[in-house]
């Protein structure tokens, strides 16, 4: 398996819960979804016009959202990590 599909298959949280894991999940498919607009932005206008950046401009909204929620869950789950007893939300 290469290197970067090894990476991105693996837990970047201290214990990943399965809503941890969809939600690292669906973060990385928005920033892939960010990069693709991005990237062909001018064919997408070429197809369906004026509405090209405004579509792009929700995905990049959608990211920063999918980035805020998975960071603070992220980070909840670090802090719980070393504290007994405790399981992460």
């Amino acid at each position: 398996m290469p290197l970067w599909l090894d990476l991105l298959r693996t837990p970047m949280a201290a214990t990943e819960t399965a809503r941890l894991r969809w939600l690292r999940m669906s973060w990385q498919l928005s920033c892939l979804a960010t990069a693709l607009c991005v990237a062909f932005i001018r064919p997408m206008r070429a197809v369906i016009g004026q509405a090209a950046p405004c579509l792009a401009a929700g995905i990049i909204a959608i990211t920063v959202i999918q980035s805020l929620l998975y960071w603070t869950a992220k980070q909840r789950a670090d802090n719980h990590a070393g504290e007994p007893g405790e399981t992460p939300e």
